[in-house]
């Protein structure tokens, strides 16, 4: 029997988190190093699974099955295809970050608060949630799926509500109350999502006897699974809702402001970076090939909620006055993008919502993260009380340029590749979709150039006069996160070479081909 690498990458964090939980209260230094250990492993594990797959070989790869519940059809099922071995990439390589940009925010309060924060708990939470992403994208069982789909938000709850924003807390009951309300938002509404889920859950195991994802999309290809129309839709629709949720996708979005602007910023960028990820992996994985006539029934109105959310998301990070949600509103408008992509129904719009989870997961991480240390300096989240950073902190403001050319997909950067895909699949199919689109890149050069010419540039305010630019821990998080912007901006074929085979095959689940172009005959 060969060695169970993705349960062993999804169980090292997860024994991760019981050994930090249990590290003794005086030892809050010894917890963090093994947490870090911990993430190290998990990504070194996912560095061998990813040498290990074959994009050239079968669909779903490293495959793992075991009864879990046989009385009721559920196992223990796991595989990657190309589209999940990088999502799970993703995820080990954005842990580390995570925890050494969270070293100390989950540290004692200053003497004489009456708060005293669980820095064990903090980053247990935090290998939890990994755990949990990892084996959602392995996951090939519908029912195993659910169940850590639902399971993350009991973590990322204590996250948000537990270990709130520093810079907006000054021991004061009104940041503890938008902290609860933000933290019981995000849980409700992904709650409500879920419930909807498990009930199409239940109804998809009714009509095709099992919950395994393999033998469903095989039943329907050979014809020995037939499912009525009006099922199916039904079905999609309670498997889709839980995932716009999740995504999130106007107008199911309005708790992930909330949910950043009071979190931490590397919990912050575990929200949007890392679980919100999981939302969109699912359409591809679940909605287009559990329900191909469905999700061709819906694209035209899922079309309409993607490029709202993309101008939407877009205008208001335009109007907003703090840092965080600005990145929170645009990070809607990035997500709008990806599902343009998945539903365009094209090999590249599918190849560049793939490539854009990745290319956005990093960009986003490296931003959020550098506004972080931004603001812990200062103490706000207001663009108003920042100005002319760039002559005290430079290398901190040249990293936070950087973050924010990626953010609008400047050429050369990362995210300029996928966006640019997902335009061209969605013009080859839908023209008017990607004009409409296009107003999106516009808006997001507005809100990342003023947003640093507001904070950077001009003259030095006082509060920031002595404000120290960035450390070497600060700066081990970001370099590395700069680099693969810039790497993966040049060269993406790495990803592509991994994840195209992947698309090539949800296209052909869902029945689709590329669009010939018009092109006129030549007299």
């Amino acid at each position: 029997m060969s060695f169970p690498l993705l349960t062993a990458t999804a169980v090292l964090p997860a024994l991760g988190a019981i050994a930090t939980a249990a590290v003794p209260a005086a030892r809050r230094v010894a917890a963090k190093w093994l947490a870090l250990l911990v993430s190290l492993g998990t990504l070194a594990l996912a560095v061998v699974t990813l040498v290990r797959f074959d994009p050239g070989g079968a669909r779903y790869q490293l495959t793992e099955s075991h009864a879990w519940i046989p009385d009721f059809g559920v196992r223990y099922q796991l595989g990657v295809d190309g589209i999940g071995v990088a999502l799970v990439a993703l995820t080990a390589l954005l842990i580390p970050f995570v925890i050494l940009a969270g070293w100390h925010d989950a540290d004692p309060m200053e003497t004489g608060s009456r708060r005293w924060r669980p820095t064990q708990g903090f980053f247990a939470l935090i290998l939890a949630v990994e755990a949990m992403v990892i084996i959602s994208f392995e996951a090939t069982d519908v029912f195993l799926f659910y169940v850590f789909f639902e399971a993350m938000l009991i973590p990322m709850y204590f996250l948000i509500g537990g270990f709130g924003d520093r810079a907006h807390e000054h021991g004061d009951e009104a940041a503890a109350t938008q902290r609860s309300y933000a933290a019981v938002k995000f849980l409700l509404y992904n709650l409500v999502g879920g419930l909807i889920m498990l009930a199409a859950v239940i109804g998809l195991y009714v009509v095709a006897g099992s919950f395994s994802l393999q033998e469903i999309v095989h039943a329907r290809a050979d014809g020995s699974l037939h499912m009525a129309t009006s099922t199916e839709r039904w079905l999609f629709l309670g498997f889709f809702f839980a995932f716009a949720v999740k995504a999130p996708l106007w107008p199911l979005h309005t708790w992930l402001p909330n949910a950043m602007g009071e979190a931490t910023a590397p919990v912050a960028v575990l929200i949007t970076a890392v679980v919100d990820k999981v939302g969109t992996f699912a359409m591809l994985r679940f909605c287009l090939q559990l329900f191909p006539e469905a999700s061709e029934w819906a694209t035209p109105a899922i079309l309409v909620l993607a490029l709202i959310s993309i101008v939407y998301g877009a205008l208001l990070a335009v109007g907003q006055r703090d840092i965080k949600r600005l990145v929170a509103y645009a990070s809607i408008s990035h997500f709008g993008f990806i599902i343009l992509g998945i539903f365009a129904m094209t090999s590249q719009g599918q190849s560049g919502a793939t490539l854009y989870m990745v290319n956005h997961g990093i960009s986003t991480a490296a931003l959020m993260l550098v506004a972080g240390f931004l603001i812990s300096r200062r103490g706000s989240r207001l663009i108003a009380d920042y100005g002319g950073v760039q002559k005290v902190a430079p290398v901190l403001a040249g990293t936070f340029l950087i973050g924010g050319l990626a953010t609008l997909s400047l050429p050369g950067l990362a995210p300029f590749v996928s966006e640019f895909l997902v335009l061209v699949g969605t013009f080859a199919r839908y023209p008017v979709a990607g004009i409409i689109a296009t107003f999106g890149i516009v808006l997001a050069a507005l809100y990342t150039l003023v947003l640093y010419q507001r904070t950077m540039t001009g003259p030095v305010k006082a509060e920031v006069a002595e404000m120290p630019d960035l450390r070497v821990r600060e700066l081990l998080v970001v370099a590395p996160l700069i680099a693969l912007l810039i790497f993966l901006g040049v060269y993406p074929k790495p990803v592509t070479d991994i994840v195209n085979p992947a698309v090539e095959q949800t296209m052909s689940d869902v029945h689709k081909t590329d669009p010939r172009p018009e092109v006129e005959a030549a007299k």
